[in-house]
């Protein structure tokens, strides 16, 4: 079975204030504020060696207003559209599209905010669908990460994936929404298997093709740390480049050039499909140096049932 992964106490207590110093707080609470976080992402998308369209998006922003910063973060998309010509495209298209617009328009926190924009997109797509036969059955796979202050949320439908690089290995942080996988969790294929199997792309939920979607969240938000690397990749990646292949060429190099280095190796391999990747790096001001080995123990140790939403 896929593993998840959360957060799991910090070993080391915060920092404790100069004498006399105010201690920082969110406003209305008793908490302390989390550590300002830097993020630097990147994020390509690729039709591949056979297809002439590009039914794959993503996104990425970054907010210049520092209040809409603070309070929503920055936000990545990857989508990966199905149902024939055009229709792929499109639906792809207006979900990242609305997923952003209605998340930073949202004043609900994070988790509730991305759960909602997906709820919406979901609608408007099935409606698009409906309104026109070209359009019929079309609808789109969509993986989103947030990173707000030193907390991450996601959000996720279909097959798309998140990773998490962090202390030297590879961790997924989603779970596919197919077929061959949902046979993986019950003990019918292996993961090897999976990867070869002829029905692999044969996805079990997508955005826009009933009226309403569960939406796959992590059951709690997830602290982020110093030297994190999140991927977010459509199966055109992952079906040709190995977890670890991802988790070598995105700690070696910047986020754009990862994106770059990692779309060339699974054109190499034939592209069958589009090809879609992002890489976020998050650094934390005064980050503390870490035990390195406890941090992998930590995070493999621990365990995140995904929540659906319905």
């Amino acid at each position: 079975m896929l593993k998840f992964w959360k957060k799991t106490p910090a070993k080391k207590p915060a920092a404790a204030p100069a004498p006399g110093a105010p201690r920082p707080t969110w406003p209305g609470t008793n908490d302390a504020c989390p550590p300002a976080v830097e993020v630097t992402a990147g994020l390509l998308s690729d039709p591949g060696c056979a297809r002439l369209v590009n039914e794959d998006r993503c996104y990425y922003r970054q907010p210049d207003d520092r209040e809409l910063l603070a309070g929503k973060g920055v936000l990545a998309l990857v989508a990966d559209g199905i149902g024939g010509h055009a229709a792929g495209e499109i639906a792809s298209s207006k979900a990242v599209e609305i997923i952003a617009r209605v998340y930073y328009e949202s004043d609900r926190p994070p988790q509730a905010a991305l759960e909602e924009a997906f709820h919406a997109a979901n609608r408007a797509i099935h409606q698009a669908a409906r309104q026109n036969d070209r359009l019929h059955g079309m609808g789109t796979t969509c993986t989103a990460l947030v990173i707000r202050e030193g907390t991450a949320y996601s959000a996720q439908v279909g097959d798309s994936r998140l990773y998490l690089v962090r202390g030297g290995e590879i961790f997924l942080m989603s779970e596919d929404h197919s077929a061959v996988m949902e046979m993986v969790r019950q003990g019918r294929m292996t993961l090897e298997d999976a990867r070869r199997h002829a029905d692999k792309n044969i996805i079990l939920r997508a955005l826009g093709t009933q009226p309403e979607v569960r939406v796959a969240t992590w059951k709690t938000s997830f602290p982020v740390r110093d030297g994190d690397h999140f991927v977010l990749c459509s199966d055109g990646l992952y079906d040709l480049v190995t977890d670890e292949e991802i988790r070598g060429r995105v700690t070696a190099a910047e986020p754009h050039p990862a994106c770059e280095k990692l779309i060339a190796l699974a054109r190499e391999r034939g592209g069958h499909d589009n090809i879609t990747v992002g890489v976020l790096r998050v650094r934390l001001a005064d980050a503390e140096a870490e035990d390195e080995s406890a941090t992998i123990r930590e995070t493999r140790e621990s365990k995140l049932v995904v929540s659906e939403q319905g």
